[in-house]
């Protein structure tokens, strides 16, 4: 029941944000005042519902520290899809032919923003916290992974193997920086780094939702098994490593850290009251 009182409300939030972003078609500028607008509300619409649901403060995103990690999490973001991007075009299967659109990355910032913010709110938020606290954190990550991979396959160019993709870099990696952290300000900041970098800057598909007039104008071409495809670069064997090398990481972080909720229940108990705290 909780977990419905806070995924509902923003789940609404990204649902109108997200239409109204489609709705103004070109117009960046609409598209980046929606867009962010939409983020924000959402982060708020969240702290809310915690607020209400759990009688405690929303320390997961707290305003103190929040450009510190937000811009951690951007960094690390933006450098883990260059690695990606730069390993396919030393294999000869992208090259850069000059500059693209300065509008389009003014836009995609906007859907961006939106789409990162309510995207770890839904699936680190609500879904991962609330059931780690019940089935530890490996579980947790694995389900909810999971779910993230096939919440993917809504998506216009959608394959199986881009979800399958999604959920063991994306999924994994993003679980394991909240992990590591116990903080969503990371996580957003590496989920918007990575959006932007591949659609604003570098202009590739990102998950199968078609092409983007990004700051740079480039040519992705060899076979899709190294390319990922239509669904862009998020299904290629290079974001899968350094994804899954990410997640080890994280985790290994949140190892050191004591963040890590063992699955036996008394345990698990005692650690998830610790973390909440």
């Amino acid at each position: 029941m909780r977990l419905l009182k806070q995924l509902l409300p923003v789940m609404v939030v990204a649902l109108v944000g997200g239409q109204l972003v489609t709705a103004v078609g070109d117009d960046a500028l609409l598209r980046l005042v929606i867009g962010t607008v939409a983020a924000v509300l959402a982060v708020l619409v969240y702290a809310w519902t915690v607020r209400w649901s759990e009688r405690r403060a929303p320390v997961e995103v707290a305003l103190k520290g929040a450009p510190v990690r937000l811009g951690l999490g951007l960094l690390i973001g933006v450098a883990w899809f260059s690695a990606v991007i730069g390993n396919i075009a030393f294999n000869k299967d992208y090259r850069i032919d000059g500059f693209g659109s300065v509008s389009g990355p003014i836009g995609l910032f906007g859907f961006m923003a939106a789409a990162a913010v309510t995207e770890e709110l839904m699936f680190r938020g609500v879904l991962f916290r609330i059931m780690e606290g019940r089935t530890g954190t490996y579980v947790a990550m694995v389900v909810t992974s999971v779910l993230f991979g096939g919440y993917h396959l809504l998506n216009p160019d959608a394959t199986l193997w881009g979800a399958i993709a999604i959920a063991v870099e994306a999924g994994g990696t993003l679980a394991a920086a909240y992990a590591a952290t116990r903080n969503l300000w990371v996580p957003i900041g590496l989920h918007f780094g990575w959006n932007f970098a591949e659609a604003a800057i570098f202009s590739t598909e990102v998950s199968g939702n078609g092409s983007n007039d990004g700051l740079l104008h480039s040519v992705m071409s060899g076979p899709a098994y190294i390319t990922g495809g239509k669904f862009g670069p998020e299904a290629s064997p290079s974001a899968v490593t350094f994804g899954v090398l990410l997640t080890i990481v994280f985790m290994w972080l949140a190892h050191r850290r004591g963040n890590v909720v063992p699955r036996r229940r008394s345990a698990r108990v005692a650690a998830a009251q610790t973390l909440a705290q």
